[in-house]
């Protein structure tokens, strides 16, 4: 199957039935050529995260309503047009019309090949417009609402990254190796990446998965904005750590390399087995792993010296590496903030006196960061602000983020 093919199946799947493009990606890619796999993913990624630029330029040369498949298929074009220089327009084109074709649309060769053209003729045009939610392809609402949050600059730096693919980061295992070992260790295996103050940046698309170092346990995965968080709180090799909102595992890895033990939780039993198998391939032996519901107390939770609630959340942090998650309708998030306020109230519980408590979110949204915290502090007065921090995303850096750093005090 040619790889545009493939591209048009997979997006098909996302767009009918609402699925996330990272898991649907992560599960298709499987059967698809190892060259072919970066052209595919930047093609499903980008028309999904174009797609408002991709519609307001496509409805200047369509009339009427248009198939789904064949829409799909002008996504496929029309991206390659505006957005992959290496591709030349005629061969996107010709490719395109040949799609249309394979997909059971040879009667609309004809208007794919028009509009396509059109489209080409139209590209200094829309790199010149104004419109942030055209030019970035992001809903006003979200926009406007970020403006009103964090001022114009930052609104518009949040835009600059959100279409861009984010770095990876390895966190070094230091049980066995430091970010410079570990740097040496990756160029063994043919991996280009650079020391990045504690942690390796990786340069590239490399599948990290397969390599030695990461088989053998030297590092694990984890966004910096995420790692940094994580390092918040002042852990020492005496600590009991609750983690509870932990899958995929990232901070808990992070926190496990200070503290005594881990209790790594998490509500769906299949992605504490991912723990469990992520912990043991890092021989990080004082990690628990439990299935938990992080609204419910549960008693027989010790009680701890560190508690992290890395709540569910919007997501608008983390639009890079999901790009739908833009398209979210804001109102239905509205549930999320007793949710959030739910787990952070009943997770203050298991805390010691003299503990820290940890919220954080890979969200944007003053109402599901800032006011929860402060709702929860009028709730507890026996608890204090130390700190809190909005990380907003970069190009060479971690993903949108935010926590805030809370003590309980003697009783």
């Amino acid at each position: 199957m040619n790889s545009r093919l493939k591209a048009f199946e997979i997006l098909q799947s996302i767009l009918r039935d609402n699925a996330y493009s990272n898991l649907t990606l992560e599960k298709e890619l499987k059967s698809v050529n190892t060259t072919d796999r970066a052209f595919v993913s930047k093609i499903v990624y980008g028309v999904i995260e174009r797609k408002l630029t991709l519609d307001y330029a496509l409805d200047k040369f369509l009339t009427g309503k248009t198939k789904p498949k064949l829409k799909i298929v002008l996504y496929i074009g029309a991206y390659q047009i505006l957005f992959m220089d290496k591709v030349p327009a005629p061969v996107a084109i010709y490719e395109t019309v040949e799609l249309a074709g394979e997909v059971g649309l040879s009667y609309y060769k004809n208007v794919v090949n028009a509009v396509l053209r059109k489209i080409d003729g139209f590209k200094q045009e829309l790199e010149n417009i104004d419109d942030l939610s055209i030019k970035y392809s992001c809903p006003k609402n979200l926009i406007n609402m970020w403006q009103k949050m964090y001022g114009e600059e930052n609104t518009v730096n949040i835009l600059s990254a959100i279409n861009e693919r984010p770095p990876v980061f390895a966190i070094p295992n230091r049980k066995f190796v430091t970010a410079d070992e570990l740097q040496y260790e990756l160029f063994d295996n043919g991996i280009s990446c650079e020391v990045f103050g504690e942690v390796v940046k990786i340069n590239g698309g490399f599948d990290l998965s397969e390599c030695k170092p990461f088989t053998n346990g030297l590092f694990y995965i984890e966004d910096l904005s995420s790692y940094t968080s994580a390092n918040v709180m002042n852990i020492s090799k005496d600590d009991i750590v609750l983690d509870v909102c932990a899958a995929p595992g990232g901070k808990s890895f992070t926190m496990a390399q200070r503290a005594k033990t881990v209790y790594s939780l998490d509500i769906h039993e299949h992605r504490v087995e991912l723990i469990k198998k992520s912990a043991k391939r890092l021989t990080f032996d004082n990690i628990i792993a439990k299935v938990n519901d992080a609204t419910v107390y549960n008693c027989e939770l010790p009680m701890a010296n560190k508690v992290l609630c890395d709540v569910p959340c919007s997501g608008f942090g983390i639009i890079r590496r999901k790009p739908e998650i833009r398209y979210k309708n804001l109102d239905e998030i509205k549930e999320l903030f007793d949710i959030q306020f739910t787990i952070l109230q009943t997770s203050s519980r298991y805390l010691l006196p003299n503990g820290e408590l940890l919220y954080s979110t890979c969200t944007l949204n003053k109402k599901e960061n800032e006011k929860v915290v402060e709702k929860f502090l009028k709730s507890n007065p026996d608890f204090s602000l130390v700190k809190q921090k909005t990380i907003f995303p970069s190009s060479d850096g971690g993903d949108g983020f935010f926590y805030a750093l809370m003590v309980k005090h003697n009783d």
